[in-house]
């Protein structure tokens, strides 16, 4: 396995590490565009062509160490994956380091957030999406891509921005106030103060890539217009990790383009920005 953006051994280790990142290359439920199974390699590649010095935070956050864990690779059948994903997570929980995982479609998700939503009893998940994922079952089984947040919605404090597209099956599932639609939040500030004051103190944030604009994020398995723009996505997201213990996070459905790697190099620097804002108060 490659290093984390090219960096020296000595920021890698496991034990000196204090992030961990978790890949799950599967694809095995998306019904249009296809690709997200060779995300990782493609983010890799443009973590090693960015630089390391982040001006917004006057840092550089590699140096509080990342290791990169061996991939799940389980993919006989979505809940064969559900299952893996789920105890592979478990164990990075107990780690006391800090959990980031990397998809692969957003049903990667599902068993990340079970083992969160046992380890901290009052939970909320920040989904950053273009769709609503609500649905109970898709083709024919509940871990389906489509059903990625459905389980969140029972189990943890669902928070929703930049939704834009859903099934009329899903608006049962759907908690109106916790959700905050792409059109009611464009050229607006005051949704994130709101959205914020809803959260509990421990915050876990999936982001489907989906969420940003097609015009800057066109590589994903199905693009939807009117998305987020980038500082709109990284402005809350820092307000979220000062004010909120985000206790983790995912990026899923970057599905890579040959020839176009802008996407892969969006895909990088939010990952980076996000560790960014968690470690940003840090002493070295």
């Amino acid at each position: 396995m490659r290093n984390f953006a090219g960096i020296d051994d000595k920021y890698c280790s496991l034990e000196g590490a204090m992030t961990l990142l978790q890949s799950i290359p599967y694809d095995g439920t998306s019904t249009w565009g296809k690709g997200a199974n060779y995300a990782f390699p493609a983010f890799l590649e443009a973590l090693e062509n960015m630089e390391l010095y982040d001006i917004e935070t006057d840092s550089e956050v590699y140096k509080t160490g990342i290791h990169i864990l061996p991939d799940i690779t389980e993919s006989s059948s979505p809940e064969a994956m559900v299952d893996a994903v789920y105890a592979s997570a478990k164990k990075i929980i107990l780690s006391e380091k800090f959990p980031t995982f990397f998809g692969g479609e957003h049903s990667v998700s599902i068993g990340v957030i079970r083992a969160f939503a046992e380890k901290y009893n009052k939970l909320t998940v920040l989904q950053l999406d273009a769709h609503a994922d609500l649905r109970a079952k898709y083709n024919g089984t509940p871990f389906n891509h489509a059903c990625a947040l459905h389980e969140a919605s029972k189990t943890t404090n669902l928070i929703q921005v930049g939704i834009r597209s859903m099934d009329s099956c899903e608006i049962p599932f759907l908690n109106r106030e916790k959700c905050f639609f792409a059109q009611d939040i464009h050229d607006k500030t005051n949704w994130i103060d709101q959205s914020i004051k809803l959260m509990t103190d421990d915050v876990y944030i999936t982001i489907d890539l989906d969420v940003f604009d097609p015009s800057i994020m066109p590589s994903t398995g199905t693009p939807e217009p009117g998305g987020l723009n980038w500082y709109t996505v990284i402005t809350y997201l820092r307000k979220v990790f000062h004010t909120k213990n985000v206790v983790g996070f995912d990026i899923v459905e970057l599905a890579p383009q040959k020839g176009q790697k802008a996407s892969d190099f969006l895909t990088a620097k939010l990952f980076y920005k996000l560790l960014s804002y968690k470690f940003e108060n840090h002493e070295k």
